[in-house]
């Protein structure tokens, strides 16, 4: 009944930022009669689709839900209401509301009305669901993903510059399904110049394309490029700092470019860059809190400098490239002693036809 929870949980891929995905069935003789999942911000929660969906069969019966039942008012009346009301005679939950300030409020008052309450089942999954939510809510910052596509010996081009296409269809469309999860796709000014993408959702149907964002501290992206002048425009975001040229910021405010000013920082070298923690904040405050980042190798590594990485996912195709000047996937300052390297945990290994991919937690 849980796995059937999350399984409707999972259809709002993407659709619900910056609220949780929940999915909810109302079980009765261990017959399913009602199920929903939460939908999108401000519609109603996954256990009121359950519920109206079980109609006046619900007083006896047994809610799953994926994350604790909501006790307070916000965009919509608490479900803690709802449930009781209803009649439910047990309430098993997978993972406990992240929010400090609501945490276990819920599941007490279903408690004082005599609902019998279970926690923790399949409470690993139900939290692996929501990362990003879990995060933010939590600290205020985003849930950042890396991902990079490479050849066996870490290079994300030629020496020429040439990236199309290392990894293979089945990689590809990995990369689309990451895409389609995330609030964001992040790039770096370089990956602009070099390759000029759309970092867009190209697969099947989809109700909203994440934003796109260009970390550019001092003007380089053209003016042309496409994040910047496609029908999908208004959705682009350009992290940048007072180093860039006045006009150049205007220009993008004008073409409906969303600008936004950043803190600097020293980086290698006595260069002054964008304060990349200052960056995800100010995402954050937008209700931002899933960010793919997708390269290249300068930002990434500055990334993983800044120790701003949650999750890494590393496509290799079985390809070498070779050439000291060939861009590589994390560049930046990198670690000194080996002891300090970055080392991921609860790492995944997939076969994707000749490529693989590693995924893991920093």
């Amino acid at each position: 009944m849980m796995e059937r929870a999350l399984a409707l949980a999972r259809r709002a891929m993407g659709q619900t930022s910056p609220n949780p995905m929940v999915g909810a069935v109302v079980v009765r003789n261990r017959r399913i009669i009602g199920e929903g999942y939460h939908h999108r911000a401000g519609a109603p929660h996954a256990e009121i689709h359950a519920l109206n969906a079980a109609g006046d069969r619900t007083k006896g019966s047994d809610l799953y839900v994926t994350l604790e039942p909501c006790c307070t008012h916000g965009r919509t009346p608490p479900c803690t209401d709802a449930i009781i009301k209803a009649g439910i005679r047990r309430v098993v939950v997978a993972a406990v509301d992240p929010n400090p300030k609501h945490s276990g409020q819920g599941l007490e008052l279903l408690k004082k009305a005599e609902i019998r309450v279970e926690v923790g089942l399949l409470g690993e999954e139900a939290n692996r669901l929501n990362e990003p939510f879990n995060k933010w809510i939590r600290s205020g910052m985003p849930f950042v993903t890396v991902k990079a596509a490479m050849s066996l010996d870490g290079k994300i081009a030629t020496r020429t510059g040439e990236s199309r296409w290392i990894t293979g269809e089945k990689s590809r469309a990995l990369v689309q399904e990451l895409r389609r999860g995330a609030d964001a796709v992040m790039v770096g000014s370089g990956t602009i110049v070099a390759d000029n993408p759309q970092l867009t959702v190209r697969d099947g149907a989809i109700d909203r394309q994440p934003w796109r964002v260009v970390v550019d501290s001092g003007g380089r992206a053209s003016l042309d490029a496409h994040v910047f002048s496609d029908e999908d425009r208004l959705r682009t975001i350009v992290l940048t700092s007072k180093r860039a040229p006045e006009p150049w910021r205007k220009q993008l405010a004008e073409q409906g470019v969303t600008v936004i000013e950043c803190g600097m920082q020293s980086a290698e070298y006595g260069v002054e860059k964008i304060d990349l923690s200052d960056a995800l904040k100010k995402l954050a405050e937008r209700e931002i809190i899933n960010v793919l980042v997708e390269g290249g190798g300068s930002l990434l590594g500055a990334l993983f400098d800044a120790r701003l990485v949650d999750k890494a996912v590393f496509f290799y195709a079985p390809k070498i490239i070779g050439g000291a000047s060939a861009p590589t996937a994390v560049e930046g300052q990198g670690i000194g002693p080996l002891k300090d390297a970055v080392a991921l945990r609860k790492v995944e290994w997939r076969h994707l036809g000749d490529d693989f991919v590693v995924i893991g937690y920093v």
